[in-house]
């Protein structure tokens, strides 16, 4: 492969296919040639035309089990998730599948949060829940007892099935400011697709702050036989998610995300999307992708039907990024 072995991974989006479909969608795209997968972790859709939020740690069990890739997961612990829940969660598949599992902590979004009924904190705030949440699950995952008192409660917690090396707990983020933040406690770092010049200040400023570790990203994309097709899958299932934070960070519900997104212009959307018929063109944004020195680039195809997709990139994509 190009850039020093970039593995190219299936994106399993929860919230637009029904998990059943969306096990045998990670099944094909290791079949037609994919190094790697990693899935969302959400409690709603971002729209109700996607229709679907499967849970997914019970799906990860059975992906892991049914492939031989390696898996990540965007999880936010603190409110919906206990921390120490989500310790033994990791642990327990890393334990299953040794060094086939990684997990990127984030500090989450309200329409998954809200669920709880508990008050939907200040950014600030959520940052630093997420930072003692990363300090509970390393201790456990180190095989100590842990009691806390802080912006999440622990006491006398400890894991008593956990994997013999500890997985990689990764920083999500979407902003310079957050990538060197995440510097100061992760072991990597995860981000969506976004100019290059964006990506670039992203992974100097995780690096140069001393960041660790392999650097993810996700990358929405939208693939059909005609531009008319791509644009129309595009358009119907992603356009919710054209907005930057704080919006995205702090509407509640799919129908919320539908109302403000009702009239957003195809000339946004192709702004988070990258959207063509053309397969070429994908081989060029992804090369440029794997110039910048990803070490994993997730392909999220923004349709509801994956085989299609999964069968072009596998036999006309993922061969010239490796060439």
């Amino acid at each position: 492969m190009k850039g020093g072995m970039t593995a190219i991974a299936f994106h399993a989006s929860h919230e637009q296919i029904h998990p059943r479909e969306l096990l045998e969608a990670v099944v094909h795209a290791e079949h037609v040639g994919f190094d790697a997968a990693m899935c969302s972790d959400h409690f709603a859709p971002w729209s109700e035309r996607q229709g679907h939020s499967g849970f997914a740690w019970s799906w990860l069990g059975s992906a892991l089990q049914a492939t031989g890739l390696s898996f990540g997961v965007v999880n936010a612990p603190g409110q919906r998730y206990h921390p120490a829940i989500i310790a033994q969660a990791i642990g327990t598949l890393a334990a299953m599948y040794p060094g086939r599992f990684w997990a990127a902590l984030g500090s989450g979004e309200a329409a998954n949060e809200h669920i709880t009924g508990d008050v939907w904190p200040r950014k600030d705030v959520r940052n630093a829940r997420l930072r003692e949440c990363v300090d509970v699950i390393r201790a456990l995952l180190a095989g100590e007892e842990v009691s806390h008192d802080g912006l999440v409660r622990v006491d006398r917690a400890k894991l008593w099935s956990r994997p013999e090396q500890p997985p990689a707990l990764v920083g999500a983020a979407v902003s310079v400011a957050t990538a060197r933040w995440c510097a100061e406690w992760a072991d990597g770092l995860i981000t969506v697709n976004a100019p290059t010049d964006h990506l670039r200040r992203m992974i100097d400023a995780y690096r140069e702050a001393g960041g660790r570790g392999p650097v993810h990203l996700q990358v929405h994309l939208s693939w059909a036989p005609t531009q008319d097709e791509a644009e129309a899958i595009a358009y119907d299932q992603w356009r919710s998610n054209v907005f930057a934070p704080p919006v995205c960070w702090d509407l509640t519900t799919p129908e919320h995300f539908d109302v403000v997104s009702a009239e957003v212009p195809m000339a946004r959307l192709a702004e988070v999307v990258n959207i063509s018929a053309d397969l070429s063109r994908h081989v060029g944004w992804l090369e440029e992708y794997v110039d910048l020195g990803f070490d994993q680039i997730a392909l999220h195809h923004v349709g509801q039907d994956q085989r299609p997709f999964l069968d072009a990139f596998g036999e006309q994509v993922l061969p010239k990024l490796r060439a």
